[in-house]
């Protein structure tokens, strides 16, 4: 499935569901990416145990994940130093990959460099940190990543709080002329997506609402219609 690279229009948000293989069974990583081909990306955590308090994944899974399959891999480096490392990512093929505000010393030159390398760039931001300081930066990016829980773990409770960042990052994105993705990380389920929708997400990363929930495929299915859903009503509201 091609990851769609086109502008979007802002008036009618296109949603876009990344199932993250952090729930997924690390042992049968190929078959988990098969559950869920109805996605339009598979969301890979790569945590290093120093960003953040886990240790997941690195480069040479992320490239027998693009050997396996067809879906385009969404590449979230929750790491020290991206600015040495997220280049390789794009590199190996990942069609986006995403770096933490918080981690990176050069962000403009490492994002440009994930373009140059033919992926989309992606800026995460924790709960606690502001997007208004990184305003500048929405044209270097592709794609604004709100961490909805903070990074480290699946599994956690959607935190609330962050709901009014959302609809302040939308409201950016929007002066701006609409073409960067809003996406939300954590806590996304069938109760909270939503909501996510509502405030100006469009982009969905789902872990264990999806491989948790005993058919993968029909749970991306799902969350896709709510989210559709909640931001046809916004959008006529």
């Amino acid at each position: 499935m091609e990851a769609r690279t086109g502008p979007i229009d802002s008036s009618i948000m296109a949603v876009q569901i990344s199932p993250s293989i952090l729930s997924a069974d690390f042992a049968r990583l190929a078959d988990e990416a098969a559950a869920v081909q109805n996605a339009d990306w598979l969301h890979v955590d790569v945590m290093d145990n120093h960003f953040v308090p886990n240790l997941t994944i690195g480069l040479p899974v992320v490239e027998s994940l693009l050997k396996a399959t067809s879906l385009p891999l969404d590449c979230h480096l929750m790491i020290e130093d991206p600015d040495r490392w997220a280049p390789g990512f794009a590199e190996a093929g990942a069609g986006s990959v995403t770096v933490h505000a918080e981690a990176a010393k050069a962000p403009v030159r490492t994002l440009r460099a994930i373009r140059a390398a033919g992926a989309r760039a992606g800026l995460a931001l924790n709960p606690a940190t502001p997007v208004e300081p990184y305003e500048d930066l929405l044209g270097e990016i592709d794609m604004l990543l709100l961490m909805t829980v903070e990074p480290g773990f699946g599994g956690q409770r959607f935190l609330d709080i962050v709901l009014p960042k959302i609809r302040r990052t939308r409201s950016l994105i929007d002066r701006h002329g609409g073409r960067v993705w809003l996406q939300i990380d954590g806590g996304v389920s069938v109760e909270t997506i939503e909501r996510c929708a509502e405030a100006g997400a469009d982009v969905f990363v789902a872990g264990s609402a999806v491989y948790d929930s005993g058919d993968p495929a029909a749970a991306v299915d799902k969350l896709r219609e709510l989210a559709e859903g909640a931001a046809a009503s916004s959008s006529s509201s």
